[in-house]
């Protein structure tokens, strides 16, 4: 399985940017896909994540209102919807896929994923 996450790039404060994850190889459909992000200096944190299904969808309590998560399955693809950016989003953004979650709080956790992306660095000027 891999994953290729792209379309970070650099932008002002306020501003849009959206994140695709690719994924390859055997099939990862039937997984929940999160993202992750890791800012200089900082632990990797949880973002948002989705299940397989694309029916509920779990975020961080500091992107709650600003990000939404989606995926197609037709397409492997995982996005993630930035808006109303803030410099303190400034990191690298990585995509993985996880599961089976049997509970929502295990959406939240790094360690219940298995296959992740390479990153895509996002930049937030003020």
């Amino acid at each position: 399985v891999q994953l290729q996450a792209s379309g970070g790039g650099l932008v002002q404060a306020g501003g849009s940017l959206r994140l695709s994850c690719v994924s390859s190889g055997r099939t990862s459909v039937n997984y929940a896909k999160g993202w992750f992000r890791q800012a200089p200096g900082k632990e990797r944190e949880f973002v948002a994540a989705v299940t397989w299904s694309g029916g509920t969808t779990y975020y961080a309590d500091s992107v709650k209102g600003r990000f939404i998560i989606s995926r197609d399955n037709a397409k492997n693809t995982v996005y993630l919807r930035m808006s109303s950016l803030k410099p303190e989003d400034t990191a690298v953004y990585y995509c993985a896929r996880g599961g089976p979650f049997y509970s929502g709080s295990a959406y939240y956790r790094a360690s219940g994923y298995d296959y992740w992306g390479q990153g895509t660095l996002v930049t937030v000027s003020s």
